[in-house]
Order: C-alpha cells, then structure tokens, then sequence
C-alpha cells in the first residue's frame, strides 16, 4: 500500500463538493456536529443510520404521497423494511424542475461507414419527458400496470431509457439485457418473470459489423408465452417483421408502424384507472401537455429486477425497491460522484450490467447522461477518449480490462484529445491494479482523479469507492461510502484492520434487496447473503481495510488461493502479472486435489509476437515472487488462447476450478462472453487430468 496518494483535493476542490455542501447542511440545520472530515461523516451515516437516511430524503427534497410510518422497521437483516408508509415516484423526481430546453440525453452508436466516427443525437429533458409519456400511454393502453413486468432486449441506446423511465412511470416493473444475449439466454432470465411486454431494437453495430437482431427477437418473443405485444425500435433502419401484436414505436398522433393484427396507439387513460393496491398518480396532479402522470408506489413496490450473472447456477432475479433505488442513488450520484447539472456522466457499459441502471440515475443528478452500444475499441482504442472529448464528459467511467488495453496499445489520451472537462475517471468491474492509477496521472491528466469503486448487482450500488474531499492512493478505494456500514471480518467474525478479511456490512442498505423472484419462503436470498454471518450482510469478497481507512480489494472470497495456510486474492496475482508486456490477461485457481493436495496453475494469454518459453516463465515466476507473495507462485504456467468471463466482463475463476476438478461448472452457456474459452479448459482437463 502506497504510502504517498497520487491525488489530493485542494482547498476550492472540497469547498465546492456536493458532499461538503450536504455536511455543511447537516451542521447548519442541527442534525449533526461535523467537522468537514469524510471519515466523520461516513461514522455519522452508519451509526445513525435512522438520522442519516431521513436526512438524505429532506436534503433532496423527496416527496411521498403519504407520510412513512417510520424509518426503519426491523433490527435484524434481512428482516427490515424502510419508510413504511411512503408511497414514491422515481420518474417524478427524475423531471422535477428540469429545463426542458437543456440536454438531457446524448445517444452515441458506431456510424454505417467502417472506420468513420461514431454519431451521435441530442435528448432535451422536454424530448426525453414527451417520449416517455408517449410509450407510458401505449403500454397503458395495453393494459400495464403497477407490479406488471416489462422486459428489454436492448442495446444502450436511448430507447432503452425511455422504456425504463415509461415502465416505472406506471408502476410496472423493468428488467432487461443486451442484445449480444442468444434469445435461449435472454429467456432463460426474463423468462422467469412471466413480462407481458417486450420491447426490443432491430439490431446494433458493434465493432464495424452490424447485427440484425430481428429474426431474435421474435424467437424471444416466442419464448415468452405471457406476452400481449412486442414493440420494436429502429436502430438499424430495418423494415419491421410484420406480426400479429408487434408494435413500432411510438410517435406522436401517428400509429408508429403498427403491424396488422396490432391495437392502435390510442390516448392515455389518465386518473388512475388500472392502478394496483396502494398506487396512484402522483398527488393526482392531471396529466400535462406531454401526459406523462407517474405512478406513486410504496417505498418497498420493486422498480426493476436485475440478474446474477449465472455463473452458480440459474441466474437469479434480484428484486430492488423504488423507494431505495431512489435514495440510494440520489446519495450515490450526488455525493458520492459528485455530479450534478453541470456534468455529463459517460460509463461504457450495457443494459445487462448495474451500471447501466447507475448510469441512468446520473439523470436524477440533473447530470447529462452518454448511452454508447458500440465497441470501446473500435475503430481504435482511443474511441472512448474521443467521445469524451466530443461531449465534454467530466466522469468517464471505463474498466481495468480497458485501460489495460489503451495502455498496451500506447493511446496518449491526454496528447490527442481535449480533455479539460473531464474531472474524474471511474473505474468497475474488478479490482483495478495499482500501475493503472499512475497510467491515468501519466497519459490522462494530473487533476483527473480515479474512482475506482467496489459493489454490485445485488444492491445496484458501491460499498467503496472515491470521494472528491478524500486522497486517493494508487491501488486503493479511498473510503467507504455514505450510508454502508462496511467492515472486514476475520472467519470468527471478528474485525480486522490491515490484514485480509470478509466485505460485510453490518447494518442495512435501502438499497439492498427486497428479494430474490420466485422465492417465496426467502431461502436462497438468506443463503446467499447471510448463511455465513447470521443477520450480517457476506458479499463474498476478500478486503483490507487500511488505518487511513481506504479500501484494498484483493477478489471473490470463494476463489482465495490459500497456499500452506496463507491466503491471497486472485486479483493481487493480476496486479503483477498483467503488468508484463508479453501478457495479454491472466487468470489463476487454486484447486484441492482429492488427497488434500494443491495445485496452483497460471493460465496466460500471450500478447501477439510473444510465445511461453523458460525466459518468459521464469519472468512471471519472478514478477510474483517479488510483487505478490514467493508463496503463491504458481505450479504450472500455461498459455491459453482466452479466458473466458461473463457478459459483464468477469473472469470465471469458480467455474474454471470445477471443471479442473473434474466436475461441472454448473453454468449456463449464455452467461459466457466466449463459450470457446471456456470448452478450451474443459478439453484440456481431459487431456490432463489433475497432476
């Protein structure tokens, strides 16, 4: 752990954060004595929790149908409930007081001519708000309702917003994933939900190719029995199938390309005609010009469901509350990202991945938002450095992978772009390595600061990750976020300080979920979450928490390698080996041989012009020894053609493990990005059975 950070604010960087505007609020209302520390808030947030939430909800300005009850109900997890009572609208807030001139919205996707740059339309909050209306009148005119699933099978286009933001306006409830999903595994996850809309593009471009998606959604839809209508948008400009119950979209007094067989777009129904138990239009204010009326729900009514990756089995449906989605992401935008109308939030992501739903709720910050489906490498690695400089970013938030990436390829964002907007860079999916933050300070800028954050799917958030009022040290979290009562536990459930422990969370999340789909008795998600640590939330990842209170992420506790007693996480091996020219990507298993053995092997992937002799094995073996631990140098050094991950870009250590072992990797073909990455290890433990 680096003993100097790589940034720090400055006096005018910590007066003007949201988060230092939101304690000198606290401080100035009597809610709390504060100093103006990060740290101190963070012990004020978690340790009363039941001042800090209601102080989030007043700060925002959160508006409820009803008054709650109470904060919070309950004293042990996962029995709690939040704001019993309330009755909110994400949607409502989102469009509260937004200028209808200002963009809201900028959709970005490949151009149809190979190499040319990508382009791009504009969003106003006004267009954004009247084409919202305008897909929430055609799905109540289709009979969707509060508690009604309605599911996406969409690349990260604007569309997809629109779906998301018209679904929740009714109280019905969204969940969806990219089009790179077969239709077999998108159904293997939307179908557990029984949806009765789909709504679908006809294709995307990614990398140069174009993707007619056509024939796939209507054998998804075919997959989805429940189903009234299918309504397709046009990203290619394809001609639509014609087919009984498939819809264009809509567009204003026309019938937006029903095919026959359809229901024409009629006008909205208006009052709350249709509205399940417990809902109603928002303060039953009459519908506008646009006829956009959100639907208040109550604070616990699920907003989307959002799937594992299935990489243990069925993917599981996690199901997140309206009322906690919208404080939580309201903190998490506002002071944890420290964005707001002044910003243009860009994260490359996909509508299959949390961050898309995170990237959504940049919107609830007044921040503009990016949505780019194409390829963050295509027709370079520079394209996402490009795009921000086109649209003035100020947070871009990126991945490891591809950092690593533009490092190996010699991108000089800095020297070819303008990037002087951008203030911070984020960085998800996996631990990011200490050599990324000074890349970033080398190649980016100086005054760009890295927030590298730590989370999840399962509450559609960060437990750690950067503050703009707090250094930020290379290979480190800078501190826990607001509101989460993070802590790492040894296996007695004792804290631990400076040492390798288990990510838990001591106290509830609003954000955390209200559910797993189809479990009715609420087995499997006190199994998942809860099994270990009865009422302490175990997210399943090895962590060290440093004095200074930052946060080292060493990878899944489920995939530790544990040599003679001494355990270490995968990504501490990543950190050093990837760092190698020659190496492309790594991924290492410790795996128990049946006479209480282990083996320890290192699968590489070669960059071109490089091959696995003694030199280079010997190399890697020493690069461990010295950068990570002479105890976890491998047994075996192996290159492979790829490694395989899930679709949000995961490496598949567990699955790897089992069928090394011999067994099944218990996993659905349609969560891998390369199934042939993965028949690669299968083959090979074939041909070489454990040693």
């Amino acid at each position: 752990m680096s003993g100097e950070p790589i940034w720090a604010p400055t006096p005018e960087d910590i007066a003007a954060a949201q988060v230092s505007r939101f304690a000198r609020w606290l401080t100035q209302s009597g809610r709390a004595r504060l100093t103006g520390d990060y740290l101190e808030l963070w012990r004020w947030s978690t340790e009363r929790l039941e001042e800090f939430w209601p102080a989030v909800w007043d700060y925002f300005d959160v508006r409820s149908a009803s008054p709650h009850a109470r904060v919070l109900s309950g004293s042990v997890m996962p029995d709690v409930r939040w704001f019993t009572g309330a009755q909110v609208s994400y949607v409502e807030h989102m469009f509260r007081g937004r200028d209808p001139e200002r963009v809201a919205l900028i959709d970005v996707r490949e151009s149809a001519q190979p190499g040319a740059a990508p382009v791009s339309r504009h969003l106003t909050w006004g267009m954004l708000r009247k084409q919202v209306g305008d897909l929430a009148a055609r799905l109540r005119d289709m009979g969707v309702g509060p508690g009604d699933r309605v599911a996406g099978y969409v690349p990260n286009a604007a569309e997809a917003v629109i779906a998301f933001l018209a679904t929740a306006t009714l109280g019905a409830i969204w969940s969806g994933c990219g089009q790179d999903y077969s239709p077999a595994a998108a159904a293997e996850r939307l179908g557990q939900l029984d949806p009765v809309v789909l709504i679908a593009a006809d294709g995307y471009r990614y990398g140069g190719r174009e993707f007619d998606k056509r024939g796939a959604v209507a054998e998804l839809a075919a997959l989805l029995p429940g189903l009234r209508a299918t309504i397709v948008f046009p990203r290619l400009g394809l001609p639509m199938e014609k087919a009984a119950r498939t819809f264009g979209w809509p567009t204003s007094g026309r019938s937006g390309g029903l095919a026959p067989g359809a229901r024409p777009f009629g006008a909205a129904s208006g009052g709350s005609a249709g509205l399940g138990p417990g809902a109603g239009p928002f303060g039953a204010a009459p519908a506008g010009l646009d006829g956009l009326v959100p639907v208040a729900v109550p604070f616990s009514h699920p907003i989307w469901i959002l799937f594992s990756s299935g990489t243990t089995g069925r993917p599981k449906g996690i199901v997140h509350s309206t009322g906690g989605v919208l404080l939580e992401h309201l903190k998490a935008m506002s002071l944890g990202l420290d964005l707001g109308e002044r910003d243009t939030f860009f994260w490359y992501t996909s509508p299959s991945w949390m961050v898309w739903n995170y990237l959504v709720s940049g919107l609830l910050a007044g921040a503009r938002i990016v949505c780019y489906d194409g390829s963050p490498s295509y027709p370079s690695w520079d394209a996402l450095w490009a795009l921000a400089a086109e649209h003035r970013v100020t947070l871009l938030g990126t991945s490891p992978a591809h950092l690593r990436g533009c490092a190996q390829a010699g991108v000089e964002p800095a020297r070819d772009h303008d990037l002087s907007a951008l203030r911070s860079l984020g960085s998800s999916g996996s631990a990011l390595p200490g050599d990324a933050y000074f890349w970033v300070a080398d190649h980016v800028g100086r005054r760009v600061r890295v927030n590298s954050t730590s989370g999840g799917t399962d509450v559609v958030s960060a437990f750690a990750g950067g503050s703009p009022i707090v250094p930020v040290w290379p290979g480190e979290l800078s501190a826990p976020c607001l509101g989460v009562a993070l802590d790492a536990w040894d296996a007695r459930g004792r804290p631990v300080r400076g040492a390798v422990g288990e990510l838990v969370v001591t106290k509830p999340m609003p954000s955390m979920p209200v559910a797993f789909w189809n479990d009715p008795g609420g087995s499997r998600y006190r199994e998942a979450y809860f099994g270990t640590y009865p009422g302490v939330w175990r997210h399943g990842d090895w962590i060290t928490i440093t004095d200074r209170g930052s946060v080292v992420v060493h990878g899944r506790s489920d995939a530790t390698l544990n040599r003679q007693g001494v355990r270490m996480g995968s990504s501490d091996i990543y950190h050093v080996v990837e760092q190698l020219d020659e190496i492309a990507e790594a991924l290492v298993v410790g795996v128990e041989r049946p006479e209480g053995e282990y083996w320890m092997p290192l699968f590489v992937v070669l960059n071109p012009g490089h091959e696995l002799d003694d030199a280079l094995t010997g190399k890697i073996r020493r690069a461990i020894r010295a950068g990570a631990s002479p105890r976890h140098v491998p047994d075996e050094i192996i290159a492979v053609p790829a490694i395989p991950h899930t679709r949000t870009g995961k490496k598949l250590e567990i699955p790897v493990k089992r069928i090394l072992q011999g067994g099944d990797p218990r996993l659905e073909a349609g969560a891998v990005d390369n199934p042939e990455a993965l028949r690669w290890f299968a083959a090979y433990q074939t041909r070489t059975p454990i040693p």
